[in-house]
């Protein structure tokens, strides 16, 4: 099957293809009467794998390396988990920070609802997010 073909049958581009032949993760096969590159089903399987993770958001070094054991016969679940695991972990660090910047975010507007707007100073941009001490102003 060509670049065209696969990318077709794997629903993707053919730069999507190409761009996982360049950098190594699939393998064509090299016609040597015509030089055209042709992918067999082992590299359609590798591809759905490689399409997969991406939509899990491992990396392509993630993948890379996952391919990597897999290649030399050994299971790569431990390393799944253990990447499943990490991205968990930072993932929930991220919320737990978006939910706080929400809570100032609705703090400020419900501060900031009875302020009145105030023209820039040579000293001040924005009293609302500088603080003003004459309006009670949040100064972090």
């Amino acid at each position: 099957m060509r670049v065209t073909e696969l990318a077709k049958a794997m629903n993707t581009t053919p730069d999507t293809v190409r761009y996982y032949t360049r950098i190594g993760l699939i393998t064509p096969i090299k016609s040597p009467d015509n030089g055209y590159k042709t992918y067999d089903k082992k590299v359609q399987h590798r591809l759905k794998f490689i399409l997969s993770a991406r939509q899990l958001d491992f990396s392509v070094d993630e993948i890379k390396n996952i391919l990597i054991e897999s290649d030399k016969g050994h299971t790569a679940c431990p390393l799944v988990r253990e990447i499943v695991e990490h991205r968990l972990a930072e993932t929930e660090k991220q919320f737990q920070a978006t939910l706080l910047l929400r809570e100032k975010l609705k703090n400020a507007i419900d501060d900031w609802q009875s302020k009145p707007n105030k023209a820039p100073t040579g000293h001040m941009i924005c009293h609302l997010i500088e603080g003003d001490s004459r309006q009670g102003g949040n100064n972090e």
